[in-house]
């Protein structure tokens, strides 16, 4: 990957607002979720419920899909990423005050959930990028570029 396919993609990770996240279902079926996420450059972190049908898909396989697209106005300006990653739920106390920081940094009125008493019933999913298709339909329709991590 060169530096302006790695600008690209932290351009869009940083600043979309939600992916959809694809997990294997125990019946081999994707689930498709749209979820609300926080980075750390190309690490991705989300909030997922513990007894969530995503948390028992991972469980079972690591192996995730997910896109993140940024918001325009007709077809000729789409950009966006579809990532193929490993995931995992962070266990590690370091590791989960840093993705909780990142969550509370982009989304500031999540400090209410934490100090809940729900808070237990959450986990934090850690997504590791392993290849990326770029696509920007201002280079053409339907151009997109593949990347390994």
């Amino acid at each position: 990957m060169d530096q302006s396919q790695r600008d690209f993609i932290l351009r869009i990770i940083d600043s979309a607002r939600d992916l959809t996240l694809a997990t294997i279902r125990p019946d081999g079926y994707p689930q498709a979720t749209t979820v609300s996420y926080a980075n750390d450059g190309m690490t991705i972190y989300v909030g997922i419920g513990k007894a969530s049908q995503k948390a028992d898909n991972i469980a079972r396989c690591n192996k995730v899909s997910l896109t993140i697209n940024l918001d325009y106005a007709d077809w000729k300006h789409i950009k966006g990423l579809s990532i193929g990653g490993i995931a995992g739920i962070v266990t590690d106390p370091d590791e989960l005050n840093h993705a909780g920081a990142c969550m509370l940094k982009r989304y500031p009125q999540i400090v209410e959930l934490m100090q809940s008493p729900q808070a237990a019933d959450f986990a934090m999913l850690k997504i590791t990028p392993q290849v990326i298709s770029l696509l920007d339909y201002e280079k053409g329709f339907g151009h997109t570029e593949l990347v390994t991590v």
